[in-house]
């Protein structure tokens, strides 16, 4: 006899319940609270950011890399990119200047992982972005490009 629809859901919810008793079943992915720089995120300018990060100001160099489009038709979906060939790096990040919180996305590096990340960002008017590398030793290097928008991402 094949077991009705009912009775096959009412199965699945208990060995569901089991699984996630027993701590098997995948755990959403979060960000672990208190363990993401708040003033990071929030700061308005790379003063503030690199206060906020315990670093020293930038300083440019051909080792970090960022790609992105010299025109974005619309500003809601900006792909941007950020690499680095420097030793030691631990951290890379995407910021835009002229965005109301300036750090778009940042990414932890270790020896498992090859500093290389691509993005989208939203854009609400033409600004500088700039690809930001810290090494163990926090020491801060930097890439810029201008991207144009067309169609602001921010409302506009």
């Amino acid at each position: 006899m094949t077991p009705s629809r009912r009775e096959l859901l009412q199965r699945s919810a208990a060995v569901a319940g089991m699984l996630a008793g027993m701590g098997l079943l995948p755990q959403a992915a979060r960000a672990q609270a208190g363990a993401w720089n708040k003033a990071a995120f929030e700061a308005k300018n790379m003063a503030d950011l690199m206060k906020a990060l315990g670093t020293s100001a930038p300083t440019e160099s051909k080792e970090v890399t960022l790609t992105g489009p010299d025109i974005a038709e619309n500003g809601a979906v900006v792909p941007v990119g950020c690499a680095t060939t420097l030793p030691n790096a631990k951290r890379l990040m995407i910021l835009v200047e002229k965005n109301p919180n300036m750090l778009c996305a940042l990414f932890d590096v270790s020896e498992a992982v090859e500093p290389n990340f691509t993005t989208r960002v939203k854009m609400g008017q033409s600004s500088d972005v700039y690809a930001v590398a810290i090494t163990a030793d926090n020491k801060v290097f930097f890439a810029r490009k201008e991207i144009k928008v067309t169609l602001g991402g921010c409302g506009g």
